[in-house]
């Protein structure tokens, strides 16, 4: 096997590992035992999706920018496009996270049901902010390994929504389901 594929399957193995620890029982278990994040479950939590982020960085050709710009392997009006929807993709996942709240964007404080604003079309607009980005650099720099990264972004987000969502059931209960059943996880019900 090819030392480049070795390395990267390899470095998708603990990627997933980690995520998996983090979201599926780190958070899981302060959860239970807080009923809100700790600062050091927060931080590991920002930790995976740092790596996640920047996974793609270790295995894309040297000349990959490091910053989005409109030059690249594709044509002008696919880094246009690739550019546009990481516009889009920044503004709603980071403009989600300021109209909610940094803390409780983290999971450090839990006050009620937000159903307003982005919330109303989608329970998780942050996650779907995050999969523009990582589309968006796709389209830019296309490559298996980009392509990889969109498919692991979908495994990680989706097992943080998935123990979000165990949270939110235990304390919101009823309240919540009604919610889950007018609005959507990600968008149109997928």
């Amino acid at each position: 096997m090819d030392t480049t594929l070795a390395y990267f399957l390899g470095s998708v193995f603990l990627l997933l590992v980690f995520a998996y620890g983090v979201f599926r029982v780190i958070v899981r278990r302060e959860y239970r035992l807080h009923g809100s994040l700790t600062g050091w479950s927060s931080v590991l939590q920002l930790l995976a999706f740092a790596g996640l982020m920047a996974f793609p960085y270790s295995f894309n050709p040297p000349e990959w920018a490091l910053s989005w710009t409109l030059t690249g392997p594709t044509s002008p009006q696919q880094q246009i496009l690739g550019l546009v929807i990481i516009i889009l993709g920044f503004l709603v996942a980071f403009g989600t996270m300021a109209w909610f709240g940094i803390r409780r964007a983290f999971g450090l404080e839990a006050k009620g049901l937000i159903i307003t604003g982005p919330y109303r079309f989608t329970r998780n607009p942050q996650i779907l902010g995050g999969y523009l980005l990582v589309i968006g650099v796709t389209v830019q720099w296309p490559s298996w390994f980009a392509i990889i990264w969109i498919v692991l972004y979908g495994v990680i987000g989706h097992w943080m929504v998935l123990t979000e969502e165990e949270h939110l059931r235990t304390i919101l209960g009823e309240e919540y389901m009604r919610y889950c059943q007018k609005v959507p996880r990600y968008l149109f019900w997928l």
